[in-house]
């Protein structure tokens, strides 16, 4: 009886250790988890000045910068994953990564597949033209006269619906080079990169006209899946950045001004 006895102490105590031993070793994986939280973010790194890499190969730009404070502010790490624009969503989609960092406008069609952030990145399309142009004062100047467009963008559709000759070109560098040699007389295309191109080279002779094009909203892009707990510890730490006017000094930074509010 007393073996018995025994064997059966011997049984419940070997249980109780292995139960203590258990709990302190998910306790210890839960800390360790906690205290390693990380953001995986998808971004092109080829998109400048927005998500580039710079001469000596670091990853950078505006969006990046924008990343590190966010996740800085919500005590996270940040991992970047860098991928090309054609599978972005797809990467995000698999969770290959948790959010996506890269100049994702909102529009019906992303919204009902996808979560955003509240915007940090609000821009609009300008029309651009020589400083010394008196023909062409607003949007409604342009009938008759060339334009530099990308032809399947929208500003290229603008351009066509305002009556103007359009030249085909590959992107916004490439209509400056023809603007600035008289080869056509502007360009429609977004405020952003009108400002970038400015801060690049201030003392480029053009200057924008503002209108009617519709302004554009950039945040970051985020599954359905994904817990509203996240979101809205990213869009708590946006609130924060700008109220301390983080945001406002790498707009500066990268742009000249503060291009996180309307």
């Amino acid at each position: 009886m007393k073996r018995i006895l025994l064997t059966v102490l011997t049984i419940v105590l070997t249980v109780a250790l292995a139960a203590c031993g258990n709990g302190s070793s998910d306790n210890k994986s839960s800390k360790s988890k906690d205290d390693n939280k990380t953001l995986v973010v998808g971004t092109e790194g080829t998109y400048a000045p927005f998500t580039y890499h710079d001469k000596k190969g670091n990853l950078t730009g505006y969006d990046i910068d924008v990343t590190k404070a966010v996740a800085k502010e919500m005590g996270y790490k940040v991992k970047f994953k860098e991928t090309q624009w054609d599978s972005m969503f797809a990467g995000l989609d698999s969770g290959r990564f948790d959010m996506i960092a890269n100049q994702v406008g909102i529009n019906k069609d992303r919204e009902a597949k996808y979560k955003f952030s509240k915007p940090y990145t609000y821009s609009s399309g300008v029309l651009v033209v020589n400083k010394d142009n008196k023909n062409i004062k607003s949007f409604d100047d342009v009938k008759g006269k060339k334009l530099a467009q990308t032809f399947t963008s929208n500003y290229g559709e603008l351009a066509k619906s305002k009556g103007a000759e359009l030249v085909k070109v590959d992107g916004f560098n490439q209509a400056m080079d023809l603007l600035q040699s008289h080869r056509v007389e502007g360009t429609f295309n977004d405020s952003l990169s009108y400002l970038d191109y400015k801060k690049q080279k201030p003392d480029a002779k053009i200057k924008e006209i503002k209108g009617n094009a519709e302004k554009s909203k950039t945040a970051f892009t985020f599954t359905k899946k994904e817990d509203d707990a996240t979101i809205k510890k990213v869009n708590k730490a946006l609130d924060k950045l700008e109220k301390d006017g983080e945001l406002a000094k790498i707009g500066k930074k990268w742009f000249g001004q503060d291009v996180s509010k309307t």
